[in-house]
Parts: C-alpha cells; sequence; structure tokens
C-alpha cells in the first residue's frame, strides 16, 4: 500500500463565523488583538471568552466598558446527535447579552442558533455556524463590518417602530411636520 491509502481520513471541521461591528472600531482600536480573516483552530474542550481581560480571555476588546470577562462560548455535543452544537453564556454583572432578541442576564445561557445576532452595548457580533466531522477541534474565522450589522441584515431591533413605520433618525428627508389628508396615506 502507498502511504496516501495509510493516510488519516481527513475531517472537515466546525467553524465558527463571527463578523463584528462596533460604531468606534476604525479610531479606537477596539478589535486590535482580534486576527481577522484568519481561521484559528481551537480545542474542543476548551471554554472560548471574549473580554478585555488579556491573561483570561482568548479574544479581548480593547475598551474599558466590556467587562473583564463579557461572554463565553462553549462547545458541546446534544444526546443522539453527531453534529456539535454552541452555547453561549453572559459572564458580565454589569451588562446583559442580546442573543437574537433574549436578553441574558449574568450567569444566563442558551443554544447558539446556526445564525445569530450577539449584542452588548454598541457591539453587534454576526455569528454563523458552518457544520463539520470532527469532534476534537473547532475554527474560528473573524470578519469586519464596515457598516452596522443591524441595517445590512434588517435585524429586528429592540426599539417599538413607529405607527409610521419608519425612524426619524434613519430618514434622509425634511423632518418638519407636513399637513397631510387622510386619503393620501
Amino acid at each position: 500500500m502507498t502511504s496516501f491509502e495509510d493516510a488519516d481520513t481527513e475531517e472537515t471541521v466546525t467553524c465558527l463565523q463571527i463578523t463584528v461591528y462596533h460604531p468606534g472600531q476604525l479610531q479606537s482600536g477596539i478589535f486590535q488583538s482580534i486576527r481577522f480573516y484568519n481561521r484559528e483552530k481551537l480545542c474542543s474542550s476548551e471554554v472560548v471568552k471574549f473580554g478585555r481581560n488579556s491573561n483570561i480571555c482568548h479574544y479581548t476588546f480593547q475598551d474599558k466598558q466590556v467587562s473583564r470577562v463579557q461572554f463565553s462560548l462553549q462547545l458541546f455535543k446534544k444526546f443522539d446527535s453527531s453534529v456539535l452544537s454552541f452555547e453561549i453564556k453572559n459572564m458580565s454583572k454589569k451588562t446583559s447579552l442580546l442573543v437574537d432578541n433574549k436578553e441574558l442576564g449574568y450567569l444566563n445561557k442558551t443554544d447558539l442558533p446556526y445564525k445569530c445576532m450577539v449584542r452588548f452595548g454598541e457591539y453587534q457580533f454576526l455569528i454563523e455556524k458552518e457544520d463539520g466531522e470532527s469532534l476534537e477541534i473547532f475554527e474560528t474565522q473573524f470578519i469586519l463590518s464596515p457598516r452596522s450589522l443591524l441595517q445590512e441584515n434588517n435585524w429586528p431591533l429592540q426599539k417599538p417602530i413607529p405607527e409610521d413605520g419608519s425612524y426619524s433618525s434613519c430618514s434622509t428627508q425634511n423632518t418638519s411636520p407636513t399637513e397631510m389628508d387622510e386619503n393620501e396615506l
């Protein structure tokens, strides 16, 4: 037999693609410690922490508004399933974490959907999971978005929508009141 025939079968690897956005990302260097566009391999038993403390967190944000440990991701396998899943846990005592529109308080956790928006403060993370076969490792890949992910992906906002269905802050038209007949609606 040749070495090709003896070689182990290469397994596909579960990957979390994390697109990030913060309105001050260009001026403040908030994400300077994150390597964008590279896939990073991590051990499946590792709890991946995000926050500002570089001694504890795998991914750090250079921002005093962020907790030392803001949130964590942990890989697990559901009973009777071969697919790896992630759970996300809020580790901040002072800030809630929004996963889609589910609010997580301190130490609350939830299963991470295949595609979801994670938010705290002005931070936005679009997390998308790509399934793989390996139970030993998984990968993360970060992408920096130049625009708000909420607007770019038409994600529902937490704010109630006014009766006319538009936000005055988003309108580029004249915002002074105009008189209108009911039949013009």
